[in-house]
Order: C-alpha cells, then sequence, then structure tokens
C-alpha cells in the first residue's frame, strides 16, 4: 500500500521570479522545476520542515516563514504514482547574496540539484512547475505578502463570508 506524503515547499520569490530546482523524469525526459523543501519528518511542523530543508539544500539559516496554502498532488514520477499533501510556505531569506545568485548546485537527499531563479512567464509559457495548481496559485495572488490561507478562507465561510 502507498501513502500519502506530507512535504513543505518554501515559495522564495524576487519580483517575477521564483526559486525552484531543476529535475528530469528519466522515464519520459520531461524537464520540471519544483521550489525547494521536501518530506515532513514525524513530530516536525512544515515550518520546521521548510527551515530544515532550506539548511540542507543551499545552507541557508535564517529566513522569514508563513504558511500560505496546502495543495494535493496526485501525479507519476519515474514511472510510478505518487501522492502528496503540499504544505506552501511563503519565505524570505535573510541572506540578500541568494537573491543574486544564477544558477547554483544544491544538495537535495545526498545528491547534486540545480538551483535556479525562474521567471514565473516561463511557466505560464510551458515550462513544467509542479505541483500542479502552484502556477495558478501564484498568479492569483499579490507577491509581497501572498494572502491566500486556508485557516483565513475556512474562517470566512464558517462567519457566511465569502
Amino acid at each position: 500500500m502507498s501513502l500519502i506524503r506530507p512535504i513543505a515547499l518554501a515559495l522564495i520569490r524576487d519580483d517575477d521570479r521564483l526559486l525552484v530546482f531543476e529535475a528530469v523524469d528519466r522515464s519520459t525526459g520531461e524537464v520540471f522545476y519544483r521550489p525547494l523543501g521536501g518530506g515532513i519528518e514525524f513530530g516536525e511542523t512544515g515550518e520546521e520542515a521548510v527551515r530544515r530543508e532550506l539548511r540542507e539544500e543551499i545552507g541557508a539559516t535564517d529566513a522569514w516563514v508563513r504558511y500560505v496554502a496546502t495543495i494535493e498532488n496526485i501525479f507519476v514520477y519515474e514511472g510510478r504514482p505518487g501522492h502528496e499533501l503540499a504544505r506552501l510556505h511563503e519565505v524570505v531569506l535573510a541572506d540578500s547574496m541568494f537573491y543574486g545568485r544564477e544558477p547554483w548546485s544544491g544538495i537535495d537527499d545526498g545528491g547534486a540539484i540545480q538551483i535556479v531563479w525562474k521567471p514565473l512567464r516561463d511557466f505560464r509559457d510551458g515550462a513544467r512547475l509542479y505541483p500542479d495548481g502552484l502556477l495558478e496559485l501564484l498568479d492569483g495572488a499579490d507577491p509581497t505578502p501572498m494572502l491566500v490561507n486556508d485557516d483565513l478562507v475556512r474562517a470566512l465561510r464558517l462567519s457566511g463570508q465569502r
């Protein structure tokens, strides 16, 4: 039996650019991009996972982090089905050095990853951004700050407001 994997992703923006890593699905040859982040460990909050993943992947030790939304992601990668609940967090890195870098190598699960600042227009023009639904969320949100929040939406629905 397969399990649903909880992950936490960092939405790090610089104007109309998003910090992502580039990957290739070897079974299809598809090149795609995903924000930095990874699995939430047992007993760890989404925010703690984002902070840990940023330390591990790019060496960022200080950041402002705020929960934004959750996206459910059902997909096939390398020929295998996957199912994730992606907790999305808006992140501002304290070290401005990261905002001027073009592309660089980071570390994910012990292997090297290519990290790039990708303009959102590239995704609108067909470059693949995962999880599905993320581009629509980003396009509908004011980039500074994002105000999409499941708890806020739920509270408004309970109060009868929309």
